[in-house]
């Protein structure tokens, strides 16, 4: 597309509903808004390639509650319970802020545990049958956590949440319904009368970049969009960590790391919430954010500061960066942002995992489709080599290549491993023998006061864990299960959990609580619904569905509102 086209071509086209942003959200709403018949112009700041966003490259999983899946593995599951568990993780304390949070929080379980899977499952959508335990909690009833397993791995991952939206609307922009406008970096929203009418921006000169990879921000011209509404979905913060430190929570988790990785894309820059705000919409709980604290640098890296996250078992032991424990409950896999909140307390940016081979070999898993290529691939007799003895392809990659793996024969070369890659911080043999020797006491019998030990034989006692996702305790100096093994964690920048403020409706709320006529917001520029559903904490697969549930709701929203 060229520059002159673009900008020429743009005044010109007419539509219903011009949607900013072409991720999940964005065409989720543009499928509903197009089974309605009517016209949508999709604009976006980058190439075709991208058409999907930051959802492509996710691991696929979905919250869901009372499912076959559940069922089959002998999980009882309910609506009661996951909305327990839902307002317990997300804390909400803010009378005005949370207001339409809780509501769409409410809304969200109901869909979680209802038309969802059905809703999926009709656009092609099918889940892999074992489910996932993920955010195990702070280990109260009332607090964070999941109290069952919920995390439903997509067949087919992120790639294929993406498809069956995507071939549909492709199909409706071939019957003329769907316009794309890619390389247009929205600068402006239109706003006349006190209604959002259309957008203003620059197009970028044309790129071929691979889907990803950061591109070129030169304009080669100008261009205007209008249409009876505008729905932005334009994504978060997570890829701009001035914007995420700008905004980190300093009061709540402490000070942001002066180092972090980057787990999404460059283009998930937030601009269009500064640009939303400038125009006169509202922007609640700006400071609720979800970093992830195991990291590690991508030794293959697609966008700048490329990092990949550790999906960890319960089994490795957390050691801050002078070599201490990390205390109960902050195990693997239980409480990301308590976990946070106890990495900047200690005034280092980084952590360590220590564990066996035999542990990195059954509990490793790495987020990402493209880190996952059997279920991505939908290779089943690639999936089954899971169960086999050894590393999967992608783990072994970063054992053999990744700058934060120390893999040695005996402790004192693992600390001294650890040393090389830390020497402005180095961990005193004598603390992590002495840490993993008091652990490894209580690992020798069936009976234990270590908490950590206790969580991995609860995870043991539910079958798929025990099978494919949790190694059998063992001692971690017993040779037998070794080589040693040490990761340098990072953390990563991942999710906005706050936006821009939206009724149950979609529509954009200003700040006074009036509705902003013509603009509406969905997926994580709106907190994922009403500007924060998740309220403090995520109770994880609830990233991909919020786009789902709230691009689906503004879609239908504005079908039953325009003439």
């Amino acid at each position: 597309m060229s520059g002159a086209s673009g900008a020429s071509g743009a005044s010109g086209d007419k539509a219903d509903v011009i949607v900013v942003g072409a991720g999940l959200a964005g065409l989720v709403a543009t499928y509903e808004l197009t089974r309605a018949g009517k016209r949508v112009l999709v604009v976006d700041q980058e190439n075709e390639a991208n058409l999907g966003g930051q959802a492509f490259w996710s691991l696929g999983g979905l919250f869901l509650v009372d499912s076959p899946e559940q069922r089959r593995m002998g999980i009882k599951d309910s609506r009661e319970l996951a909305l327990a568990d839902w307002l317990g993780s997300a804390g909400f304390d803010r009378e005005r802020e949370d207001h339409w949070p809780r509501k769409w929080a409410e809304a969200y379980v109901d869909f979680a545990a209802g038309e969802k899977r059905d809703y999926l499952y009709g656009l092609g959508l099918r889940l892999t049958p074992n489910v996932g335990w993920a955010e195990r909690g702070a280990g109260t009833a009332t607090g964070h956590g999941n109290s069952v397993p919920r995390f439903h791995i997509t067949w087919g991952t992120g790639p294929e949440v993406v498809r069956v939206f995507r071939e549909p609307v492709l199909a409706a922009a071939a019957r003329g319904l769907v316009t794309f406008k890619y390389r247009h970096r929205v600068d402006e929203l239109v706003v006349e009368d006190g209604a959002a009418v259309g957008v203003r921006g620059a197009v970028l000169e044309p790129s071929d970049q691979a889907r990803g990879v950061a591109s070129s921000r030169k304009s080669v011209g100008e261009f205007e969009l209008r249409a009876q509404a505008v729905l932005v979905t334009s994504g978060g913060i997570g890829g701009n960590q001035e914007l995420v430190r700008k905004n980190w929570p300093v009061d709540r988790v402490g000070p942001a790391p002066s180092s972090m990785v980057t787990g999404v894309p460059a283009y998930v820059d937030g601009r269009m919430l500064g640009i939303s705000e400038e125009a006169g919409a509202s922007i609640v709980n700006r400071d609720r954010m979800w970093h992830y604290t195991e990291g590690v640098k991508n030794w293959d890296p697609i966008w700048p500061g490329h990092g990949i996250r550790i999906i960890p078992g319960p089994s490795s032991l957390w050691l801050d960066a002078t070599g201490r424990r990390l205390p109960a409950p902050l195990f693997p896999g239980h409480d990301t942002l308590a976990t946070l909140k106890h990495i900047t307390a200690s005034g280092h940016d980084h952590t360590w995992f220590v564990l066996t081979r035999a542990i990195v070999e059954k509990e490793f898993a790495l987020s990402g489709s493209e880190q996952n290529p059997d279920i991505t691939g939908k290779d089943l007799k690639l999936v089954l080599q899971r169960v086999k003895k050894g590393a999967p392809g992608p783990i072994q990659a970063f054992l053999d290549r990744g700058a934060d793996f120390v893999v040695r024969r005996d402790l004192k070369d693992l600390v001294a491993g650890m040393n090389e890659l830390t020497p402005s911080t180095p961990v005193s043999y004598e603390q992590v023998e002495r840490e993993i020797v008091a652990r490894d006491r209580e690992a020798g019998h069936g009976y234990s006061k270590d908490l950590q030990l206790m969580a991995v034989r609860n995870a043991r006692a539910y079958l798929p864990d025990r099978i494919t996702r949790v190694a059998k305790p063992h001692r971690l100096l017993d040779p037998a299960h070794g080589p040693l093994i040490a990761v340098r964690l990072h953390v990563l920048t991942r999710k906005t959990l706050g936006g821009l403020e939206t009724t149950l409706e979609s529509q954009v709320v200003r700040p006074d609580g009036e509705v902003f006529d013509g603009l509406y917001a969905a997926g994580e520029v709106a907190g994922f619904g009403g500007g924060g559903v998740h309220g403090y904490n995520a109770l994880e697969g609830t990233f991909l569905g919020g786009c789902v549930f709230s691009g689906r709701a503004a879609g239908r929203s504005l079908a039953r509102r325009l003439a």
